[in-house]
């Protein structure tokens, strides 16, 4: 005789059962897939290193192709504004927050540009993966060794001078409720001697999809606003600070519009 008081909790029970186990091989399967997916791209990438010089047909047939097919794959959508701030033939710094490692698929995808990422040094260790950003033209910085770190720079400062984009994360790491953290000066410091203007990048929700630490990857939408260039003109080593929270701030009235939630502080300039 069926004890139909207590069928819903048992029906209850199975949908919550079913939805676990859903979660389960999403999270396999898609966690697989950008392993899977990485690889051939580096092997790819290997193949079009033999005709690249500097990296500009990885970025843009191998890096870019690798983050557009692992966003549609993910169900990731990216609503990119500012498109019209960025100009191709002008090299840049592009200052971006940092939410997720999903942050890496919406840049690559939605800033049409070949720029180069500062990342650091552990990144360029792991094998093929770390072959392929050096063939693209990536630059490893070792965070705690002072005189390697000033290399680094000293090499970006030089891709910007043969016309190349930089891409920074001047947070230093992700953020893990996704707020803009405090900046580090170096990317700053790069800017200044280098004379090209500032782009600020601020990227929403991303921490939504992959949040730091965490393997699991949910549906949904990343926003992404690409602000006007700030001129470095007028700033040095003396007053980069102020460079600094004028870029930073920039970025978090570019969140408060979209995300007003994720804002504890303004800034006056």
């Amino acid at each position: 005789m069926i004890n139909y008081r207590n069928s819903g909790a048992f029906y209850e029970s199975i949908k919550v059962k079913g939805d676990t186990a859903h979660k389960m091989i999403r999270f396999l399967w898609l966690n697989t897939f950008i392993l899977v997916c990485t690889i051939i791209f580096c092997l790819w990438g290997f193949l079009v290193s033999i005709f690249d010089k500097d990296g500009r047909i990885i970025h843009f047939y191998v890096a870019v192709p690798w983050a557009k097919v692992v966003l549609r794959v993910c169900g990731i959508k990216v609503r990119a504004g500012g498109q019209e701030n960025v100009d191709a033939g002008v090299p840049r710094i592009y200052v971006t927050n940092h939410q997720s490692y999903f942050d890496i698929f919406a840049l690559l995808a939605n800033i049409h540009v070949d720029f180069k990422f500062i990342v650091k040094q552990e990144l360029m260790r792991i094998p093929l993966f770390g072959f392929a950003m050096r063939k693209a033209g990536y630059i490893g910085i070792e965070r705690g060794n002072l005189r390697k770190a000033i290399e680094s720079m000293n090499k970006a400062a030089e891709r910007i001078k043969s016309g190349v984009s930089i891409l920074i994360f001047p947070e230093g790491t992700r953020s893990t409720d996704g707020r803009i953290q405090r900046f580090k000066k170096g990317g700053f410091h790069l800017a200044c001697r280098s004379g090209c203007d500032i782009v600020p990048v601020t990227i929403i929700d991303s921490n939504r999809i992959v949040p730091k630490g965490s393997l699991k990857i949910d549906k949904g939408s990343i926003n992404m606003k690409i602000g006007k260039p700030i001129s470095v003109k007028g700033y040095n080593k003396k007053n980069v600070s102020q460079l600094i929270e004028r870029v930073r701030y920039t970025m978090l009235r570019q969140m408060e519009e979209t995300s007003p939630d994720t804002i504890d502080e303004a800034v006056d300039l």
